[in-house]
């Protein structure tokens, strides 16, 4: 490890590792670009003033001899299913902290069984640390603490919350995410957590959430790392994964047409929410809501705020979720999000 705390974002070129390795700059890190393109890498850290590596995930000796004087490494690099093992493997090898911005189950599940080599190392993994699954980690967590023992927990994600005129023509998705979203989408089925096992559905769940805008909307139930990390986090046994159907994700386009991200001003448009109901197993209910900035510009300011925080000295060894860290007031401290009990 470097004697001065220092961040490697791997996947910097890319759309939102552009956007984080801009604002770990801004914030004051000590921060290296990297990526596996020698041109793009290089430019960028040209361009920002910080030193650049280039390296592939797949050549282990290179990958470790990178992570040098390294402290932590963010992973912004998707799909996660490709760099997300090598880079954890790697991190924890050197005894360097693994941070990922991934929303793909399997990269949470990964995370998860490393937990006691982590622990061992003395170093933290913690996959989701942007939009995905920071604020519906948080307001879990939060919402579970309102109730004795509870059993079971509803997760509903709605990822634009805005006016039909504010939405119209909204480009909401980059390149990448699309990407990581969609390859290998069918492979998992839809999964639930059910009596603390994770199971598959014949098929998804459909349900209905008040996320306080146009009264209740239908929600589809989808594999997401909360089925991880909520349960880590709040010990609850059955967990249930919502996102609001409709926003649908644009799979069948022309990656090549789109633009690689949404703008600047597009990401200042609308909110998003997330609504959290939890059972006790008295059968009491408690429902939270948290409102936040979209979520490249939340995962922006999110990822960038845990690795200071890990840089700084505050983490827990091994695997753990946003709020088993930090608590669920985690969620507070990025932009201007907002918990409301409902």
């Amino acid at each position: 490890m470097s004697a001065t705390p220092r961040l490697l974002v791997y996947g910097a070129t890319g759309y939102t590792g552009r956007l984080v390795a801009e604002h770990a700059k801004e914030s004051g890190l000590d921060v290296v670009v990297a990526g596996r393109n020698q041109e793009s890498v290089t430019a960028l850290g040209e361009e920002l003033g910080l030193e650049s590596r280039v390296f592939p995930v797949d050549d282990p000796a290179l990958l470790r001899d990178a992570l040098d004087d390294v402290t932590v490494v963010l992973n912004v690099a998707g799909p996660f299913r490709h760099t997300a093992r090598p880079l954890m493997d790697a991190s924890i090898d050197k005894k360097v902290h693994y941070l990922d911005t991934t929303a793909e189950y399997d990269v949470f599940a990964t995370a998860r069984s490393r937990h006691a080599e982590a622990a061992a190392a003395g170093v933290m993994v913690m996959s989701g640390v942007g939009w995905d699954v920071v604020p519906s980690d948080s307001v879990a967590a939060h919402t579970a603490a309102r109730v004795a023992d509870p059993v079971s927990l509803r997760l509903a994600l709605k990822l634009l919350s805005a006016t039909p005129e504010e939405a119209e023509g909204l480009n909401l998705f980059s390149r990448g995410s699309i990407v990581s979203a969609t390859e290998g989408i069918g492979d998992l089925g839809v999964l639930v957590r059910t009596d603390g096992e994770i199971v598959a559905l014949p098929e998804p769940r459909v349900a209905s959430f008040d996320f306080g805008d146009n009264g209740p909307e239908e929600a589809v139930s989808a594999s997401m790392g909360d089925l991880i990390t909520s349960h880590y986090a709040t010990g609850i046994p059955t967990i249930e994964v919502y996102v609001q159907a409709g926003q649908p994700l644009p799979i069948d386009l022309d990656l090549s047409t789109l633009p690689d991200g949404p703008t600047a001003k597009e990401r200042e448009v609308g909110r998003s929410k997330v609504v959290a109901e939890v059972t006790g197993r008295d059968g009491s209910v408690a429902r939270s809501l948290i409102d936040t900035p979209t979520g490249y510009r939340f995962t922006q300011l999110s990822s960038v705020e845990i690795a200071r925080r890990v840089l700084a000295g505050s983490f827990t060894p091994g695997f753990q979720s946003p709020s088993s860290a930090y608590g669920p007031e985690l969620a507070l401290a990025v932009g201007d999000s907002q918990i409301k009990d409902l």
